[in-house]
């Protein structure tokens, strides 16, 4: 195992702590791993958060317009009760906090009991819960679908609505209808190494990749030969458009790396991609491309489509700064 770290145990920690340092705007409360906005302001709190491991999700996008605080777990692991109870609390200004959950079941036990016991404390609190992963109608890691890259865009909505003043009920339903409106589909070409593991999780041959797996290694729904950037921008678009009526519709779209593949292999892909769009007559509004919502190292991708109308234009174009996403 070749990585740039003191120790296995240390990574959470020495990452939150260096990306503090790196943006003088965000605050590391030690111990409990949560980054949080340095200055509140008087409106809605938005808290995220997760296993670690998928940089620059979910403290890559704590800052104006997006996220108050994120909470960080251990690589690939759930962030306990008391970490997320902090993340409330950096986020709460008096306003309600909204908490944004993926679809493991790990993450919805230990949100929602936060939630519970914020709410003891007189704090209202709200969640949403992202299920944007196509590939898979159930999986060992969650009920349901998986929560994936779409995340970063309910984050982004959910900021927006927020920091335009609106109360916890319209800030939930803004994140709600972006929910509704986003599906994803992803794929691997080889795997991730655990730092505290020190090997591959799995293994994909020389010519394999594997067709919706998920961002912690979870199985996808076929192992196949290595396609062509159009043969791939086909097969995981043809699944997200069986899934979602798009047609005729203006849509946002991220192609999303998961922490090895090249820029140039995922602007690539992104021709592709709006070649496949506008033949089937739906217009790509605005594009994202670059590694959003990653997996360690592991080589691959995602195709993420958001429906737009004109609230959700309206609050994607809105300013945010955050490490990892700015709109001016």
């Amino acid at each position: 195992m070749k990585k740039i770290i003191n120790h296995p145990n240390s990574v959470v920690t020495e990452l939150l702590i260096g990306m503090a340092k790196a943006h003088p705007d965000l605050k590391y409360t030690d111990e409990l791993e949560v980054i949080s906005r340095k200055v509140k302001s008087k409106k809605v709190g938005i808290v995220s958060g997760g296993g670690s491991g998928h940089e620059p999700a979910h403290a890559g996008y704590v800052g104006k317009g997006m996220l108050d605080a994120a909470v960080a777990g251990n690589v690939f692991s759930s962030p306990s009760p008391d970490r997320i109870i902090k993340g409330i609390e950096e986020a709460n200004s008096g306003e309600g906090v909204l908490l944004v959950i993926k679809n493991y079941s790990g993450d919805i036990m230990n949100f929602e009991m936060a939630k519970d016991m914020a709410e003891m404390d007189d704090i209202r609190v709200e969640s949403v819960v992202v299920k944007d992963d196509v590939a898979v109608p159930d999986s060992t890691y969650s009920t349901g679908r998986r929560g994936i890259a779409g995340t970063v865009f309910v984050h982004k909505i959910a900021g927006a609505k927020a920091e335009a003043g609106a109360n916890l009920d319209q800030v939930k339903a803004a994140a709600e209808k972006a929910i509704a409106n986003i599906r994803s589909m992803g794929m691997a070409m080889n795997s991730c190494t655990l730092p505290a593991v020190g090997k591959p999780g799995f293994v994909l041959g020389e010519n394999e990749i594997e067709i919706g797996m998920g961002i912690h290694g979870e199985p996808g729904v076929e192992r196949t030969s290595v396609k062509t950037a159009a043969e791939t921008a086909d097969i995981l678009l043809s699944k997200v458009l069986a899934d979602y009526d798009y047609s005729g519709s203006e849509v946002a779209v991220l192609i999303n790396g998961l922490g090895a593949t090249p820029l140039m292999e995922l602007y690539i892909l992104n021709n592709e991609v709006e070649k496949i769009l506008t033949e089937k007559n739906i217009k790509v509004y605005k594009t994202f491309v670059g590694n959003y919502m990653t997996s360690l190292d592991m080589s691959g991708c995602s195709v993420t489509l958001m429906k737009l109308d004109e609230e959700l234009k309206e609050l994607l174009d809105a300013p945010c700064d955050t490490p990892a996403l700015k709109v001016l």
